[in-house]
């Protein structure tokens, strides 16, 4: 019978320790749901690296010259911008918006997608536009996307990666180490990027407050949040029969789903102004 070496098993224990004293001292809460999630990554820290990695995606992918759309994405952009910032003002959260500096982009780029990075980087791809047909539904996209970055979806799943791929370590200490995998960690953790070996779908948890979320910024900014079944069931009968646009890859659409948006759109009525 093999016995295990006393210091292997001591080292063992403490790191445990560690990273429960991580779990324990590294909670936040999400600002619209109130829901507890692990955040090692100072607020801060993700939007100096927001401002940076948008600002290289920007150089490396062309924005679409279809001024039309471009003008959707920009004006649908600006509406949801007031609609969120007055939502946490009326919340005595506006402090959680410090230091945003909003961007609304249309990419050039077959892929149906969108995403936003902290601070507010926001980028729809042109793939997307078939789905979205009009504003409203342009609205569901970008709101949905807008309420994973203020409900730090993204610094969420970057802490769970830095914990797991990095032992906890933190995100100043991790870059200066492995510049490039945490770079692409944290492309990862937004979604950015088809060109991605691994794209990180987020939770059913993290879906779930982005729909709810999305439909108040969307009534908020004024448009009906029944738009949004119409957009869901778009993009799930495009999935039949082959490959999945991205958008769904990294945000995955059922019945259930649509259920639960359903349920939610009598309470994000309330807030809806024509």
């Amino acid at each position: 019978m093999s016995r295990k070496n006393p210091i292997a098993v001591i080292h063992s224990r403490l790191v445990a320790l560690l990273i429960a004293a991580m779990f324990l001292g590294s909670c936040a809460t999400v600002p619209v749901t109130g829901r507890s999630q692990l955040n090692l990554v100072p607020s801060s820290s993700m939007l100096s690296l927001s401002n940076e990695q948008y600002k290289d995606f920007l150089r490396k992918n062309k924005r679409s010259k279809n001024s039309a759309e471009t003008a959707r994405v920009k004006r649908v952009g600006r509406k949801l911008k007031v609609a969120v910032e007055q939502y946490f003002r009326q919340r005595g959260l506006a402090s959680e918006l410090r230091n945003y500096s909003w961007e609304f982009n249309l990419i050039e780029n077959k892929s149906a997608n969108a995403w936003c990075m902290p601070g507010g980087k926001i980028a729809v791809y042109t793939g997307i536009l078939p789905y979205t047909k009009n504003d409203a539904g342009m609205a569901v996209v970008m709101a949905h996307e807008i309420a994973h970055a203020v409900a730090k979806h993204g610094n969420e799943r970057m802490s769970q990666m830095l914990l797991t791929q990095m032992g906890g370590m933190a995100l100043n200490s991790a870059l200066s180490s492995s510049p490039k995998k945490t770079r692409q960690m944290y492309m990862t953790a937004f979604g950015v990027g088809s060109q991605l070996a691994v794209v990180l779908p987020y939770s059913r948890l993290q879906e779930y407050e982005a729909d709810k979320i999305g439909l108040i910024f969307m009534a908020m900014a004024g448009y009906n949040p029944n738009e949004a079944i119409g957009f869901w069931e778009r993009m799930t009968k495009s999935s039949r029969g082959g490959k999945p646009p991205e958008f769904l890859s990294t945000h995955p659409s059922d019945a259930s789903r649509i259920r639960q948006i359903r349920n939610a759109i009598p309470d994000a009525m309330r807030y809806y102004k024509k």
